[in-house]
């Protein structure tokens, strides 16, 4: 094998960017796997979701699309009766305040404003 062929194959997708993409990922299949949802009714629930995206004018795509996951999962938790949509508004909101104020390179957590 000639020194430089090791170099040239290309390097393995990496399905997730960032570590919440992966927690998204796995709390969909866990929550469907434990009886919450179908997986059929995630999929209708998520491609809903990509469907308003687009019609909306919103990208679908790269880190939007784990954003779509998140609300699919969302609005089934809240279909389900597992959260209700005024608090996940306000944790979110305790986690963006959570994060713009963070000193850089300090771990982000919530309270901690």
């Amino acid at each position: 094998m000639p020194s430089d062929a090791r170099h040239s194959a290309p390097a393995p997708e990496r399905p997730f960017e960032e570590p919440w993409q992966a927690q998204a990922f796995a709390m969909a299949v866990h929550l469907s796997e434990t009886g919450l949802f179908t997986w059929t009714e995630w999929t209708e629930t998520f491609g809903t979701v990509l469907s308003m995206a687009r019609t909306a004018g919103r990208p679908v795509d790269g880190a939007a699309y784990w954003e779509h996951w998140v609300t699919a999962l969302e609005m089934l938790l809240a279909a389900r009766g597992e959260a209700d949509k005024p608090a996940l508004e306000a944790l979110k909101e305790a986690w963006a305040d959570a994060y713009r104020t963070t000193p850089h390179g300090t771990p982000v957590r919530l309270g901690a404003s």
